[in-house]
């Protein structure tokens, strides 16, 4: 049976390449998404077989976008494909649900050896980052947990976005008090004053490029 693949990526000549190479190789792209929200709400009407996704999605991120899938369309099984290759985000990828880590910049070969990997229940991680995960089992050294919740992610991602309460607001379907008090929360939790601080913490949690 052919697979039914979801695109997700903001660069429309990324999406245009992938597109073509996973076509070529006989599968079927039903969709291609530009934000994270999107890509949430094509997986729950589409139910595809996998979504690949990069992390730096615009409105929500691919962690976020990772974990609503999986709530959404449980037999939908998620790659990431970006440029990002820290532990943070290979081992952040893989607690949010994430079954494939394909870093871009490695042959086109590897994309669609994941695919077929996580197709069928196993897990895929490029060469190149592999390490990482085997190195944090072995130290037993995982990254300290985000003290953020869900919810507080996508409000601070979207601040460090440049929108506004009201905006945010609006996205979420929450009222422009309640999207004020997660801004108010997330100030307390992570010590942080003003905007400019909340954008550094985004980029260094890679929920936005630099």
């Amino acid at each position: 049976m052919t697979l039914r693949i979801l695109l997700a990526d903001d660069q429309v000549i990324v999406r245009e390449g992938v597109r073509a190479l996973l076509e070529r190789e006989g599968f079927e792209v039903v969709a291609e998404a530009s934000d994270g929200r999107e890509a949430v709400r094509l997986a729950t009407t589409l139910q595809p077989d996998i979504a690949i996704f990069d992390l730096g999605l615009p409105v929500l991120n691919g962690l976020d976008a990772t974990r609503e899938i999986l709530r959404a369309s449980p037999g939908t099984r998620s790659i990431v494909l970006t440029v990002l290759a820290e532990r943070q985000n290979v081992l952040d990828a893989l607690r949010a649900g994430a079954k494939g880590y394909v870093v871009r910049t490695q042959a086109a070969a590897d994309l669609l050896l994941a695919i077929h990997e996580v197709s069928r229940g196993a897990i895929y991680l490029s060469p190149s980052i592999s390490g990482i995960v085997v190195e944090a089992y072995l130290t037993l050294s995982d990254a300290p947990s985000d003290p953020l919740t869900p919810r507080e992610r996508q409000v601070l991602q979207l601040v460090a976005e440049g929108r506004r309460t009201r905006e945010i607001a609006d996205l979420l379907g929450v009222s422009v008090k309640t999207a004020e008090s997660h801004r108010v929360r997330i100030m307390g939790k992570l010590g942080i004053r003003q905007t400019a601080g909340l954008v550094r913490y985004a980029i260094r949690q890679g929920l936005i490029a630099p």
